[in-house]
Order: C-alpha cells, then structure tokens, then sequence
C-alpha cells in the first residue's frame, strides 16, 4: 500500500495550532517588531494573522507575511494593501470569492472554496523575515495543509512561499523548481507557482494582471 504525499502532510506529525497565539514569543525580532508596532499604533492587529478561509477548501492560497499597513493593520491576509486589491479582485473573477471586497476585514467578503495563509504568520521588518523565522512558522502552515481534507490544489505566492510548501509535501527544490506559472505535482495535490502580487512586483512589470489572472484560470480549470 502507497501513501501520497497529500495524505503523509496528514499522517506525519503530531497536530499543532493552525496560528500562533497573540503573543507568540518563538522569534524575538518579529516579537521586538510587534511590540513597538504596538506602542506606535495601538489600534491595528500587530498579532499573528490567522488564515482566511474555510478548512474543507480545495485551494490554498500561500502569501509571504503579513504586510505592514495591509493584515497586520487590519488582521485578515492581504486586506488593506495593493497586494490584497490584485488578489480579491482576481478572486472574485474566477468565483473563488463572493461579496466585495473594500480592504477592510468587515465588508462581508467570502472565500468559495478557497482558504488563504502565509508562510510567516507576523510582519517582519521592512517585509523580509530571516531564514530562521521562516523556518520556525512553517509548523503552523503545515498544521494548515494537514487539516484540510479536501485540499487538491495549492498557489504558492513567490519563491519563499513555494520554498515553505515544499518540506510538508515532501518535495525537493530540485524535483519542484520556482517558476511563475509552473506546476508541480505533490500525489493529489498540484502546486501552482506565481510571483507574488505585491506593487513592488507589478509596478516593475515582473508580474502583470494578465499573469496573475491565468494562473487562477488553470487552477479553476484544474479544479472543474
């Protein structure tokens, strides 16, 4: 008897929180960061940013971290930044949202079959985590891919998110390389890569709409 790859994300560890607490104290920069964003601005989230999404979704979309004035202001991923107005918008083109999306996390947006985290659950400074926090926070993505039953398809949103769903689908850079539009299979689940969708990306012409929006249609397409 075989066991894919989906189902050992699901078998190979002791279950774990899909978020950290509040006030994780597992990586002392990020926790330093958190404070002061505290003290500066009292009114935000600077918390760990939970996922958005139901854990019967078929999709899961993986972003970086949470960016300074987007989640980690508001406290819903991509929520409040040029990164989430890309995403929701094509989201909402390929069905796999409902409602509007007004960058704020009560205007009444719904996922349809699609959940959305990130490989580092805090903001970091100046949007770069460290290797180790990277590696540190995985635990919780792969609680996430592990609790989703009805997971066929994953969009890995850059390089680090790509590099970060590897290890819990037992996957090798070398068998799945980074690149925007690629898909690598992982036993029943397919990865999707896509350059991230942030300004920085868009504004520099490495991702255009157009780019974004057909690796959503393969994905639709895959999954109808």
């Amino acid at each position: 008897m075989t066991t894919s790859r989906s189902e050992a994300v699901r078998s190979s560890r002791q279950p774990s929180p899909l978020v950290p607490d509040r006030d994780c104290p597992l990586c002392p920069r990020l926790v330093a960061f958190r404070e002061a964003n505290r003290v500066r601005e009292p009114l935000w989230h600077n918390a760990p940013v939970a996922p958005f999404g139901d854990l019967k979704a078929r999709l899961l979309i993986v972003g970086l971290a949470p960016g300074m004035q987007g989640a980690n202001r508001t406290g819903r991923p991509f929520t409040g930044d040029y990164a989430g107005d890309l995403l929701y918008a094509t989201l909402l083109e390929y069905g796999f949202a409902k409602g509007s999306y007004q960058a704020r996390p009560d205007d009444g947006l719904k996922l349809v079959g699609c959940r959305i985290a990130n490989a580092v659950h805090c903001v970091p400074p100046q949007n770069k985590p460290l290797p180790v926090e990277i590696t540190t926070c995985r635990q919780f993505l792969a609680a996430n891919l592990a609790t989703m039953p009805n997971l066929r398809a994953i969009v890995a949103l850059g390089r680090i998110a790509h590099d970060s769903v590897l290890k819990p689908l037992n996957l090798k850079g070398s068998q799945a390389p980074f690149g925007h539009g690629a898909v690598h299979q992982a036993g029943r689940l397919k990865l999707y890569d896509s350059y991230h969708c942030s300004r920085y990306n868009t504004n520099t012409g490495v991702l255009t709409p157009d780019m974004f929006r057909s690796v959503f249609a393969k994905v639709k397409a895959d999954l109808d």
